[in-house]
C-alpha cells in the first residue's frame, strides 16, 4: 500500500471546530508537525477537508533486505 506525508502548513487558530478536529485526528497539532499514512479514501478525505492547511507528499517505500541463514 502506498503511504503519503502529510505536513501541517498552516496555524489552525481561528479555524471552525471541525477543521481543527481533523487536523488533530491527522496526528498533527502545530505547523511543520509532520505525519505518514496510508493512502487510503478515508485520509485523502480527512486531506480535502484541511487542504488549505496542509502539504502532501508521496513517500516510496525502501524494501528491507532479509539476510538468509
Amino acid at each position: 500500500m502506498s503511504k503519503i506525508k502529510i505536513t501541517q502548513t498552516k496555524s489552525v487558530i481561528d479555524r471552525p471546530k471541525d477543521q481543527k478536529l481533523t487536523i488533530e485526528a491527522l496526528g498533527l497539532g502545530r505547523p511543520n508537525w509532520q505525519k505518514i499514512h496510508n493512502d487510503t479514501p478515508q485520509i485523502r478525505g480527512m486531506i480535502n477537508k484541511v487542504r488549505h492547511l496542509v502539504k502532501v507528499e508521496s513517500v516510496k517505500l525502501e524494501k528491507k533486505k532479509v539476510k538468509a541463514s
